[in-house]
């Protein structure tokens, strides 16, 4: 797909045609490259093929005011099953709502999107802030604060909580939380919207950072070593290990006793983990669930990754490793979305189910189907019976054509 990855902006009527081989961190660039006000409201792995990122949705920092990625679809081209290419008016109303977070290669090969891009300050502000376990025994407080509003802000800001567990150089267990945060403006105006809603936070004014869009960006992908901006054109990532991820969506807060018992059983691994908390709210709120396949909207209040790292070929510890992460899901049940557990198809989870063959029948892959897109996945399925009746495009987690057997 990398031979398929030009990139046309215009800032003229302020869009951009991306080919489904480039990555995220190019499309990053080359906006950058026309404009010091336009920015795209997608992920923060800048190695991440747009083809997946957009077509399953695309989680964002800038999500809160602008939507996910794919809410910013305005046209495409896709190879169909007869082989024939077709942009939005071709393809029709249906295909074009399915290909908008339901997963594009269950019903074609993607080979680019038209995006909406839009508008960023000249100056934005960042921060981040950092609590480790053992040294702060107020941070239950904190961090129930920070549940209780961070979906509610003023739809600029964005503010995630990052957890990390793992070991120091004496064997020791640490748990570090951070809250890490984008503010659309400047940070005279962030400290004043924090001291009124998020004041156990204690932000001071030097801990906050104003920049352009491109700069933050360059900030949550990892370069904070005076990098280039060519470094976001970089295919491989920086980070040398293999993880396993899995998801969740948060419909009511945590309780402290359920934020206490989640830290201790963070802390019993002997893996280096992570738990990455998302804010939703703000305009995702204002999108219905029926808009585009990605259905998690007004309701949900938060997106979880869980993720279980290890230095590649260090294949000794994969599976206590995979036991652990799969336990740890289990674990936080009691808390999380039910009636369907929900789940983010960008962080896919081949644990929730698979069809190996293709050979699984539209009800039984609701297993999946049902988290990833609740109802809507009845109509991903009506539209592939629609456009591939016989399944030519599939995989382990593909939406099949709609049957009744």
């Amino acid at each position: 797909m990398q031979n398929i990855s030009s990139i046309d902006v215009n800032t003229t009527d302020n869009t951009a045609w991306v080919q489904a081989g480039a990555t995220v961190g190019e499309l990053y660039y080359h906006i950058a490259e026309k404009s010091k006000t336009l920015g795209f409201p997608a992920g923060l792995c800048p190695t991440v093929g747009i083809g997946g990122h957009l077509s399953g949705g695309g989680i964002g920092t800038m999500m809160r005011k602008y939507g996910l990625a794919s809410d910013n679809i305005i046209d495409a081209r896709l190879v169909n099953v007869e082989g024939k290419i077709l942009d939005r008016e071709l393809m029709g109303e249906g295909l074009f709502w399915a290909i908008r977070g339901g997963g594009g290669a269950s019903f074609g090969i993607i080979l680019a999107y038209k995006i909406k891009l839009v508008h960023v300050p000249q100056k934005l502000t960042i921060f981040a802030k950092s609590y480790n376990l053992s040294q702060n025994g107020s941070l239950v407080k904190i961090v129930s604060q920070w549940q209780d509003v961070a979906y509610r802000l003023d739809v600029r800001l964005f503010i995630r909580q990052f957890i990390q567990v793992s070991s120091d150089n004496k064997g020791n267990r640490i748990l570090q939380i951070k809250f890490e945060s984008l503010f659309l403006g400047e940070k005279e105006e962030l400290l004043s919207i924090i001291q009124e809603k998020f004041p156990l936070l204690d932000l001071q004014v030097q801990e906050c950072q104003e920049m352009s869009w491109i700069e933050t960006v360059q900030y949550f992908a990892g370069y904070t070593n005076g990098e280039q901006l060519s470094a976001l054109l970089e295919r491989k990532s920086q980070f040398g290990y293999s993880f396993k991820a899995k998801s969740d969506f948060l419909t009511s807060q945590i309780p402290e006793f359920g934020w206490k018992r989640i830290w201790y059983k963070l802390l019993r691994s002997n893996a280096t983990v992570y738990m990455i908390i998302d804010p939703l709210g703000g305009n995702m709120d204002e999108i219905s669930e029926s808009e585009t396949p990605f259905p998690y909207r007004n309701g949900s209040l938060y997106n979880i990754q869980y993720l279980v790292a290890w230095v590649d070929g260090d294949q000794s510890v994969v599976n206590t490793y995979l036991d652990w992460i799969r336990g740890f899901y289990e674990f936080m049940t009691p808390y999380v979305s039910k009636n369907p557990r929900a789940a983010y198809l960008n962080y896919r989870d081949l644990d929730l189910g698979t069809s190996l063959n293709g050979d699984l029948s539209y009800f039984e892959r609701t297993r999946w189907g049902k988290r990833y897109f609740k109802d809507n996945f009845r109509k991903l399925a009506l539209v592939k019976l629609e456009v591939d009746p016989k399944n030519f495009f599939r995989s382990e987690q593909s939406v099949p054509p709609l049957n009744l057997y």
